[in-house]
């Protein structure tokens, strides 16, 4: 809404009332008066997150193969990234994989979590968003980051993307009985930002630590930023989608099958793709069927 200064400034001269009266309006946004083209905005923005990605990949890539073979980890799950917060340091890293670590359970993992002040998101957030489901499920999904909604609840994916995931889950008989879902964050990014690298490598030994608790069968990642950290796959989910790949961690006693489907939030945007998300919900069910025979 926009509305025009001159009809009520001669009455209102203090700014507080000013402001008052637009609230009363119902004014909630402010106009520029230059047109503002945000599907552009949009499309910029998710050109420069997957250059960064893509980047970010490469650089740990690079070191990976400088590095002497006897450094040289055989592990097929996520790769390290390099923090790009100035406020993670090597300090929070190395508190966030002792404390995982030390985690027997996912309530013990939960509580960790509540007194961990080694991730700067926590300091905006109103809410802890650790996960929700079965904790001795067979398939784990994980997302990116925490919402508005999952914010105000400490759920997550309880706003429309987590509806289109229920209604997902329900298509192939899962619901979240049956399934255990978290993030690559536990707090929601302000203005719900992508999670930088720093952010996301600081809460990656507490994401790991869920898998290893849990011991699944079926690790899926749901979007680019939980495929990149988890998988160590360059790429987009949309080259990545359909294929199955192995995730492991020092701790787990053997590899687990992993794949990665597109957000629902990004099918929200772009239902052409639920054609291929549908293929990727039967592959998964597949998938599940051979592991437990």
């Amino acid at each position: 809404m926009v509305w025009a200064m001159n009809a009520f400034e001669t009455k209102l001269e203090h700014p507080a009332d000013i402001l008052a009266w637009y609230l009363d309006a119902g004014v909630d946004e402010a106009i520029g008066e230059e047109p503002l083209d945000r599907y552009a905005l949009v499309q910029e923005a998710q050109a420069q997150r997957a250059a960064e990605a893509e980047a970010l990949l490469k650089s740990a890539e690079e070191e990976r193969a400088a590095q002497p073979a006897s450094q040289k980890s055989s592990r097929t799950g996520p790769t390290p990234v390099r923090p790009s917060d100035p406020e993670i340091g090597e300090k929070q890293l190395t508190s966030a994989v002792k404390l995982a670590e030390n985690a027997k359970t996912l309530d013990e993992l939960r509580a960790v979590l509540e007194g961990f002040e080694g991730c700067p998101l926590k300091k905006t957030a109103m809410n802890l968003v650790f996960g929700d489901g079965n904790p001795e499920a067979r398939i784990v999904f994980i997302g990116e980051a925490p919402g508005a909604d999952e914010d105000r609840q400490g759920v997550p994916f309880v706003g429309a993307s987590g509806q289109l995931l229920d209604k997902m889950l329900g298509s192939i008989g899962l619901d979240r009985s049956k399934v255990f879902i978290s993030n690559t964050v536990f707090w929601r990014p302000p203005g719900n930002r992508t999670p930088n690298a720093g952010e996301i490598a600081v809460c990656l030994p507490f994401v790991e630590r869920i898998i290893e608790l849990i011991d699944p069968a079926v690790l899926i990642t749901v979007g680019g930023p939980a495929t990149h950290s988890l998988l160590a796959q360059q790429g987009s989910v949309s080259r990545l989608r359909g294929r199955w790949f192995t995730f492991e961690t020092s701790r787990m006693s053997h590899p687990i099958a992993a794949s990665a489907i597109y957000h629902p939030a990004y099918l929200l945007r772009t239902p052409a793709q639920k054609r291929q998300a549908w293929g990727d919900l039967l592959g998964i069910k597949a998938k599940l069927a051979e592991v437990d025979k």
